[in-house]
């Protein structure tokens, strides 16, 4: 029932943006708060998380080696190509950037899950992306968008540490201290979670409501492809591979779901809010294309695995 729910982000965020676009000042005014709202998100991943998580990951390298190398492959070129293709400007092309070279979204889990996907494999690779985060996310931004803006690789490393890491590192502390406590309210983590995602939504749509008009459809057209193209390049990689269809289906998930909402903290951390744009679509977009795929994979003879 939790899972189906989350599967409503769309339908949320929707509703909330419109909220934010009849009246955005009380909107703007929570820009601050974004950073908050997503290490809420990261410290829901963190109570998520058990120690046979990380075992899992020494346990399947060759899978998770491949995935890591799709997920900061694949993206972050795609969304260079992208955004120079459609010739987005070099605010917007940062923001594509950084949705490419975001670690992948907790909400492929679930959708993993209801795809009838390998659910170990999509947490494992979904926690290794985030330890790597720190380094990679900044790397990456700089060699494909340091040319078109100013790329603090530094300050930005310390940031992702401080909203991913830490915050993660601090819900699984609170699991071990706490556990019994918390297995009541756990299954309203995921909620939480995705009421955290729509209100950071909600402040970008408020921030950018003057350009939106002007700005959204070519960035719709962007973040669609792009969330398509890393979709495919997870599926075909891994068929190519001779990998089976369990792993090739969460293979794609993982790829091709981002943690935009990393990407949204990031651009408007250290570039003007219209860079955030992009994560703020592909938040809607992706768990939309999501949904559609675990609704036509769920039909698939292969047995439901446990849920994550």
């Amino acid at each position: 029932m939790i899972a189906r729910a989350t599967l409503l982000l769309p339908v949320w965020a929707l509703l909330l943006s419109s909220a934010a676009w009849a009246w955005p000042t009380p909107f703007t005014a929570l820009k601050p708060a974004i950073v908050w709202l997503l290490a809420l998100v990261m410290l829901g991943m963190g109570l998520g998380l058990r120690g046979e998580d990380f075992r899992r990951i020494l346990a399947r390298p060759a899978d998770l080696a491949l995935g890591v190398a799709l997920q900061f492959l694949v993206m972050p070129l795609a969304a260079w190509t992208l955004s120079r293709a459609l010739d987005l400007g070099p605010l917007l092309l940062a923001g594509m950037v950084l949705v490419g070279a975001a670690p992948g979204g907790t909400a492929s889990n679930v959708i993993t899950y209801l795809a009838r996907g390998d659910v170990a494999l999509s947490v494992s690779l979904t926690t290794l992306s985030t330890l790597l985060a720190p380094l990679a996310t900044p790397v990456l931004t700089w060699i494909y968008a340091g040319q078109a803006v100013e790329v603090p690789v530094l300050r930005m490393f310390a940031s992702v540490f401080a909203i991913v890491v830490a915050p993660v590192a601090a819900g699984m502390w609170l699991h071990a201290r706490f556990g019994q406590r918390l297995r009541r309210i756990e299954h309203t983590f995921p909620l939480i979670s995705v009421a955290a995602i729509v209100s950071i939504i909600a402040i970008i749509v408020a921030l950018n409501r003057p350009r939106l008009a002007t700005v959204a459809p070519v960035v719709l057209v962007a973040v669609v492809l792009h969330n398509l193209l890393g979709l495919a390049a997870g599926f075909a990689g891994a068929r190519l591979l001779r990998r089976d269809l369990r792993t090739s289906r969460t293979l794609a998930i993982e790829v091709g779901m981002q943690n935009s909402g990393l990407a949204v903290a990031l651009a408007l951390q250290y570039f003007p809010s219209l860079a955030a744009l992009p994560g703020a679509l592909f938040s809607v977009w992706h768990n939309l294309s999501g949904a559609v795929l675990a609704a036509r994979w769920s039909r698939s003879p292969h047995k439901r695995p446990q849920p994550p």
